[in-house]
C-alpha cells in the first residue's frame, strides 16, 4: 500500500451504492436475520415490508452497524465496511439513519439539532453550518421554527426535523426506520412528502415501513421480509398486485382487509 494511505480511506471504484450479503444475526437464541442478500443501486428507494419482527429494522441498524453481525459482510460504495479494522464513525458519517422516535435533543434548538453534527463530526465552520443548516430547513418547511425547541414541535415536524439533521450530514445513503409509526395518522402525510422529496432529488433510501401506497408509490423495488429472510422482491406493481409466494400473499391480503392498501 503506498505510504500516506489509510486502510479505511475509500476504494477507487465504486461498487453499487450498497451490497449487503449472507447476513445473519441472533439475539440470545432468537434468530432475526437469516442469511440476507440486498443491492441497491445509487438513487434507488428500496421500501422493506413485512409483519413486525420479520427483522426489517435489525437489517436497518446492522447496515449502520449499530448491531455486530453474526455473520456476512456489508459494503458501501464498494467498500466492506464490516471488516474489523473499519473506521465506524467514519461509516457512519456516511450513512444516515432516523428512527421513529425522533431522538431530538430537548434542550436544543432546532437549528441546534441540526448543526451540531456538521460542526462536531464534520469540522465544519459555525457559519457554514447555519447556512447548510437553514437551506434544508426551508426547503422542507420549517424555517420558521429553527428557533423553536423540540417540545413546541407538532409530532410530524419533530420527525421532519430529524430527517433533516441527518441530511445535514450530506449521507450516501439514507436509512429510514418506520419513521410515520409514532405520528398520529393526519401528521404522516407531511413526513412522507419530504420523503417524496428526497426521492425526487435521488437520495438512495432504504425504508422499513408500514405504509403499503406509500411504498407502492415511491419505491423502485420492494422487499418483502419474512422470519428473516428476503422470501420475495420485485417492482411495487409486481409485489403489490401478483406475489408470487403465499405468505406474500397472505400479508398483503390482510394489509387490503384492514383497508391499509
Amino acid at each position: 500500500m503506498p505510504s500516506g494511505i489509510s486502510p479505511d480511506a475509500r476504494p477507487d471504484h465504486r461498487g453499487p451504492a450498497l451490497r449487503v450479503e449472507g447476513v445473519w444475526k441472533s439475539f440470545g437464541d432468537a434468530r432475526v436475520l437469516r442469511g440476507i442478500d440486498l443491492e441497491l443501486a445509487e438513487h434507488d428507494v428500496v421500501c422493506l415490508i413485512g409483519a413486525s419482527g420479520s427483522g426489517k429494522s435489525t437489517l436497518l441498524r446492522c447496515i449502520n452497524l449499530l448491531e455486530p453481525l453474526e455473520s456476512g459482510r456489508v459494503f458501501l460504495e464498494g467498500e466492506e465496511i464490516t471488516r474489523p479494522s473499519v473506521d465506524v464513525n467514519r461509516v457512519r458519517r456516511r450513512i444516515g439513519i432516523v428512527f421513529q422516535s425522533f431522538n431530538l435533543f430537548p434542550h436544543m434548538s432546532v437549528l441546534s439539532n441540526v448543526t451540531l453534527a456538521p460542526r462536531r463530526v464534520l469540522g465544519m465552520s459555525h457559519g457554514e453550518s447555519v447556512e447548510r443548516a437553514l437551506g434544508l430547513l426551508d426547503r422542507f418547511g420549517l424555517a420558521d421554527k429553527r428557533d423553536d425547541f423540540p417540545d413546541r414541535l407538532s409530532g410530524g415536524q419533530q420527525q421532519r426535523v430529524a430527517i433533516v439533521r441527518a441530511l445535514a450530514m450530506e449521507p450516501d445513503l439514507l436509512l429510514l426506520d418506520e419513521i410515520t409509526s409514532a405520528l398520529d395518522p393526519e401528521l404522516v402525510a407531511e413526513v412522507l412528502n419530504v420523503i417524496r422529496e428526497l426521492a425526487r432529488g435521488g437520495m438512495t433510501m432504504l425504508i422499513a415501513t408500514h405504509e403499503m401506497g406509500f411504498a407502492r408509490d415511491i419505491a423502485t423495488r420492494v422487499c418483502f421480509l419474512d422470519n428473516g429472510v428476503i422470501l420475495e422482491q420485485g417492482p411495487p406493481a409486481e409485489i403489490f398486485s401478483r406475489p408470487r409466494e403465499g405468505r406474500t400473499q397472505q400479508f398483503l391480503q390482510r394489509i387490503v382487509d384492514a383497508g391499509r392498501l
